[in-house]
């Protein structure tokens, strides 16, 4: 069973794609699932997230402050200069500019850690990274979105703020206190959270497309193209990063997807939330997560037939989804 359940899980990419596509369809299918729905299915997300975290894992950061620092800059400079830019250079309409910047303002998505154990790369430095930029996210992705984004659009920093508390820091709180307090019942979920949180994020990717199917018709090449060239420039830009820094070959990996991949639900939430008079807005972010699952998955399989000459992680550091037990930083820079 828990094969059969990682195996779904791991075909991410593929209900992603399908669900969007049923949803441009058939968008009745998906439009039930929006508003509050949205919001409590990113929580639930983020749970799952919070309940594989540990104190140790804090602990861990320590242990490896230049190459979880590293990460971080990466992640909050590369994408979000390069969502501005690309918006500049397509003349999006401010909508679809708007959800463009505001998905490359987000922290690091949590579907990066499967694909960097896929790749053959450094799991337990994506899972300290996925960490540290998802905390970061509390206040970088609402300054960001102002700085970058209000010459579009009045951006509510503040209240922007008060939502990534809610939607990030409560859940992922409760969730570190649930490992803690309750550690049979964390055992128990630990192996169906994944597939949840797969399940939620399809949900949210195909309201959003089937909402926003007339903008998608409309405007979708030049839109897709943006996303594709947000996340390809990511990846290409993070290995690059963290190459001139010297780091190794499986760190440039690591580093690499863990900047090419967005936390493109958390992008639709904040979007939907802040954004109700340009619901297009968040539709940036639903194409976002097909996108960077899609090229990540690519990646990932390129770069295992080209392995590297450090000793992969162990299958037991798997992480799916925010699902990973407590790591031990070894990244080596």
């Amino acid at each position: 069973m828990k094969r059969f359940i990682a195996l779904l899980t791991n075909l991410f990419p593929v209900w992603v794609l399908a669900g969007g596509a049923m949803a441009l369809v058939r968008p009745s299918w998906f439009s039930w699932f929006t508003g509050p729905w949205i919001t409590w299915g990113l929580g639930v997300i983020m749970l799952g997230m919070g309940i594989t975290l540990s104190l140790e894992d804090f602990k861990a950061v320590l242990r490896t402050p230049w190459a979880v620092g590293v990460g971080f800059v990466a992640q909050y400079s590369i994408m979000p200069l390069l969502g501005w830019s690309l918006a500049r250079l397509f003349e999006l309409q401010t909508p679809l500019a708007v959800g463009l910047i505001l998905v490359s303002c987000c922290p690091g998505g949590t579907a990066s850690n499967v694909v960097t154990y896929l790749a053959g790369a450094n799991v337990p430095l994506s899972v300290l990274m996925t960490m540290c930029s998802t905390f970061g996210a509390i206040g970088m992705t609402p300054l960001l979105t102002d700085w970058l984004a209000g010459a579009y659009v009045p951006v509510p920093a503040w209240e922007m703020f008060l939502s990534t508390l809610q939607i990030v820091l409560a859940p992922l709180v409760l969730g570190l206190s649930l490992h803690h307090l309750t550690p049979r019942l964390v055992k128990l979920v630990l192996p169906i959270a994944p597939l949840i949180s797969v399940v939620v994020i399809v949900l949210i990717c195909a309201s959003i497309i089937g909402t926003s199917a007339e903008e998608l018709k409309q405007s979708g090449i030049k839109i897709l193209l943006a996303v594709l060239l947000l996340h390809g420039g990511g990846f290409f830009l993070g290995y690059g990063f963290a190459w001139l820094l010297r780091f190794s070959r499986r760190d440039c990996r690591t580093i690499s997807i863990e900047v090419g991949m967005q936390n493109s639900g958390l992008g639709a939430t904040l979007a939907k939330r802040h954004f109700p008079q340009m619901p297009s807005a968040a539709l940036p972010c639903a194409i976002s997560a097909t996108c960077h699952s899609v090229l990540g998955s690519l990646l990932a399989g390129l770069w295992r037939w080209l392995p590297t000459p450090e000793p992969t992680s162990p299958p037991n550091t798997l992480s799916v989804l925010g699902s990973t037990p407590s790591a031990s930083g070894n990244a080596r820079p």
